[in-house]
């Protein structure tokens, strides 16, 4: 009998992590310009435009730009669209969808890698409800990243925020991942299962968390391009993600404007 060998993980030093925290940073603050720029009559590929100038202006370079041949400098995923919808000057937002804004950058040689989901005009409480489960589970996964913990402890936080709030579908065979110099390293980190296993979190570990929820059904779909996940039911869904290093004082969210301290706070007072 062989004994399956764990994925190596990188670790970084402080040194590092700030670095991470610089392309971090740059990540961030791209998502809010683009944030502020979504509106009815917008074009995805419109978007794409505004984050590459604002990352290269900032002195990073697109991630995503020429990944195994990706197009754009974001993925935008409208609607039933879940993860990496290629910019086009012909997907035009409407008043009423919801949009993931998925962005990653380089800074000098570090990765950081984050998404929102945003709402275009006037959604649906439906919608509205959504997105907010989405980002409150993102938000107990990091809460979970602490060191000491094991990796699936942060997906069945996930997870089980997700279930308390109704029947969504939590999207399978995507998830979050390692990162660091390089954008997806090992390990895979699911948004379902249960706690206490994969490898122990260390301090100097870094993760991209980014849980994926749908309104109907988990199924999903690629398209054609070769690039598109989508629903299988044509249902919306919504996606939340943030890099974050492992740290003595527990998760530090590289991507974050003010490293989740806001959210964790609200978690705990909750």
């Amino acid at each position: 009998m062989f004994k399956r060998r764990r994925p190596a993980i990188q670790v970084k030093t402080p040194e590092q992590i700030e670095r991470m925290r610089a392309a971090g940073l740059l990540v961030g603050r791209t998502l809010e310009v683009l944030r502020e720029a979504v509106r009815p009559g917008i074009s995805t590929q419109d978007l794409d435009a505004i984050a590459e100038r604002h990352i290269r202006d900032h002195g990073g370079v697109p991630s995503f730009l020429g990944y195994h041949g990706f197009t754009g400098t974001i993925c935008a995923s409208i609607n039933e669209e879940i993860v990496h919808g290629i910019p086009r000057p012909d997907k035009i937002l409407r008043d009423g969808d919801v949009i993931s804004l998925d962005c990653g950058a380089i800074v000098d040689g570090w990765h950081g890698d984050a998404a929102i989901t945003v709402p275009v005009g006037e959604i649906t409480d439906e919608l509205r409800r959504l997105l907010e489960v989405t980002e409150t589970s993102l938000w107990h996964g990091l809460a979970a990243g602490k060191a000491g913990a094991r990796l699936t402890d942060m997906s069945h936080a996930i997870e089980s925020h997700i279930r308390s709030q109704g029947p969504y579908g939590i999207v399978e065979g995507y998830g979050g991942h390692g990162i660091g110099t390089e954008m997806h390293m090992d390990p895979l980190i699911p948004n379902h299962g249960a706690p206490g296993h994969g490898p122990e979190l260390e301090v100097g570990m870094c993760f991209a968390v980014e849980p994926m929820v749908n309104l109907g059904t988990k199924e999903t779909a690629e398209l054609d391009d070769g690039w598109t996940v989508i629903t299988t039911d044509g249902r919306a869904s919504a996606h939340f993600e943030h890099t974050f290093a492992v740290t003595p004082d527990g998760p530090r969210v590289l991507t974050a404007l003010d490293e989740g301290r806001e959210w964790f706070a609200r978690l705990e007072v909750g």
